[in-house]
Parts: C-alpha cells; structure tokens; sequence
C-alpha cells in the first residue's frame, strides 16, 4: 500500500470512529434505559412463571416443606371431575362475555354521535364501572339479585312476572355473574371502539352517502370492517379475563351460597387449592395447564385474525 493510500485509510478510519463511539454511545444508554422494566419482568413475571412450573412436579406439606411428586399432580388434575367442572364454568363465561362487544360497539358508536350533548358526561358515567372496586360492585349486585328484597324482583314484581333467586339457583348463578362482568367491562371496551371509530376517514361515509348507501350498509361496509383491528384487540383481552375470572365469582357467590359448589372457576379452585387446602403443587399444577390453555387460545386467536381482521 503507498503512502497516499495508508494516509486517505487513516483518514477514513478517524472519520469513522467518532460514529462507532456515538453508536455504542447509545447502545449502553438505550440497555440502561430498558434495564429497570427487563428487571421487573424478569423477577415479577418471568421468575414467578418458572417456578410455577417447578411446583407443579412437586407435593407440599402443611408446614412448607416440598417433595418430588413427578406427574402425580397432573394425573390428579386430568382425572378430578371438579376440575372438569370448573373449566367448563371458566369456558363457559369466557365465551358469554365475547358478547360484551356488539354491545360496547354499539355504545361507542352512540358516543360517537355528532352533536351530541353531555358527550363527557355519558363518557363518564359508562366507565364508572371500570375503576369501581370488584367488592363494591360484588355488594351492589348481590342486593340487585336477591331473591328476596332485590330490586330486579320487584321491578319483574310490578309486571307480574315472579323471580328467582338468581345467583342461589345453579342454572343461574355463573349467566347473572357474566352480566356483571359485561356490565364493568362495556365502558372500558367503548373507549377503544370511539378511539377506533375517531380513527377512520370521514371522506369515506361521504362517498358511501353519495353511493346511496344507508347507515346500516355503511356501518358493515366500513365501520365494521376498519374497526376490526380494535374489536380484535378487544376479544383477546376479553376471552383473556374470562379465563382468569375469579373475583366477581368469589365475592358474589360466597361460600355459604348453595350455588357455589357448581359454579367454581378454574382460578377458584386454584385459590381453594393452593391457599384454602395447603396444596400448593396441586394448585401450581392448575395455573400452568391454565397458562398453557390461555396461550394456544390466543394464538388461535392471532392465527385467525387474519381471516377477518383488516389493518387498511
């Protein structure tokens, strides 16, 4: 190499130095600023996570003491019909609550109206429900409910029409708990819809107006269609939350209420398990299989969206 071309190398590399400085610069930073969430992950979500599963294979005493149990609490799990009878109650809410949404639409799509009054006000007064604590709400709709002096019963009452006890009756009891949770989960699910619905092009309707297309065509042509991104989100989170409903079910029912025994949730009977019973490898066994059923539903989910879900 000539001395011309050792010089315009040196050049080049000086050059480049600084940039290499500034870049690994910002790497550092850029770890540095993730490092305290990476953190909270791993020792909050992450850790907590492999331990479940290591409990699973084991068999505790009353006194903390733990043993090797291998598959025996999966075997007991698979072949427990309480068990059976619980994820069938946790399925069985989770799918009623996906009904929530039309519903929620609905509401977005009045909120959304234009020129309506006390827009905030209706805004507010639907997302109540949402930061309401579950106990206040649980102690409210027990006395909706009772089967004695609830106000449901006297309004049917006043059309002669008879009531029931709607959450001592088995047949009821898991149906009246899913309109709760549709009712705290509708304000929090149209605040994503109006968001949606704010999201798409005015121009559009305009368009489909001078087409001669009506709002109920407008609204499957192009709102239905464009909004599909957020029911989506919608649904994943709803049949997430269906699946680990626990406390609704816990404070309305109450275990003195003779539906409680056949309305159990999957994460009920992990609490009855694991912190009531002291079988805490049993209970852990419950929350993996429950991690695992969570997991394959939302990617049947994710795989299925792009069927429907359109991100134009």
């Amino acid at each position: 190499m000539s001395g011309a071309e050792g010089a315009v190398a040196r050049a080049a590399t000086a050059r480049a130095e600084p940039r290499r400085r500034l870049r690994d610069h910002e790497w550092f930073w850029g770890y540095a600023m993730i490092a305290p969430l990476v953190l909270g992950l791993g020792v909050f979500y992450l850790w907590p996570i492999v331990q479940s599963v290591y409990y699973s294979f084991t068999d505790w005493t009353l006194f903390g003491d733990s043993t090797w149990a291998g598959l025996a609490n999966y075997r007991e799990l698979f072949t427990d019909p309480e068990n059976a009878e619980a994820l069938k109650n946790t399925f069985v809410y989770a799918a009623w609550s996906l009904a929530g949404i039309p519903l929620s639409i609905l509401v977005a799509a009045l909120l959304n109206t234009r020129g309506l009054r006390l827009v905030s006000f209706y805004r507010t007064i639907y997302f109540l429900p949402v930061v309401t604590m579950p106990a206040a709400v649980a102690l409210i709709w027990r006395w909706l409910y009772n089967g004695d002096y609830g106000l449901i019963n006297y309004v049917l009452s006043l059309a002669g029409i008879q009531g029931r006890s709607w959450i001592a009756e088995p047949s009821t009891a898991l149906y009246a708990v899913v309109v709760v949770g549709i009712w705290m989960s509708v304000g929090y699910n149209a605040v994503i819809f109006m968001a949606g619905l704010q999201g798409i092009p005015r121009h559009l309707y305009e368009a489909a107006s001078i087409d001669g297309a009506g709002p109920v065509r407008q609204f499957f042509r192009i709102t239905l269609p464009l909004l599909s991104p957020s029911v989506f989100f919608v649904s994943v989170l709803t049949v997430i939350g269906g699946l680990q409903m626990f406390d609704l079910v816990y404070l309305i029912f109450g275990k003195a209420n003779p539906a409680y025994a056949d309305n159990k949730t999957v994460v009920l009977l992990f609490f009855n398990k694991a912190f009531e019973e002291g079988a805490k490898g049993y209970g852990a066994a419950m929350a993996v299989v429950l991690m695992l059923i969570t997991l394959v539903l939302t990617v049947v989910q994710f795989r299925m969206q792009k069927k429907w879900v359109h991100y134009a």
